[in-house]
């Protein structure tokens, strides 16, 4: 019977001790449409996208915010080559990217233990 109690409570130990070490895919906010792919968060070790609808001329800007841990950012129009391509970000930046030619792109956010935000927006300077 006393030996039971103890399986029982090593068994239980090693579950607790399991999930305390497990990390969260996503802790944060996001939002995301047609003109605007916004993440905050306190844990991002994921992959997320989102499709952006831009025009000639318009500019796909980003503010990166990286308080710890690291991102691969890629925006890309579907069948070409990327417009942008971030591996190891560590270091918080901005920039905008001058789109050449109407379309959908997609913005795609991978995380490895990161913390901060990562914000994209389709500016227009143009009646559409």
């Amino acid at each position: 019977m006393q030996t039971a109690k103890y399986l029982a409570g090593a068994a239980l130990l090693i579950i607790s001790l399991a999930a305390c070490g497990s990390t969260p895919a996503f802790n944060g906010s996001r939002t995301g449409n047609d003109e605007q792919f916004l993440l905050d968060y306190t844990m991002f070790n994921t992959t997320d996208s989102q499709e952006l609808t831009a025009q000639a001329g318009d500019q796909i800007r980003a503010d990166i915010t990286v308080d710890g841990g690291e991102l691969s950012v890629q925006i890309q129009k579907e069948g070409e080559e990327p417009l942008y391509s971030g591996d190891g970000i560590v270091a918080s930046c901005d920039f905008a990217i001058g789109i050449e030619e109407s379309g959908t792109y997609t913005i795609t956010v991978t995380g490895d233990k990161a913390e901060g935000s990562a914000h994209f927006e389709v500016v227009s300077f143009g009646s559409k």
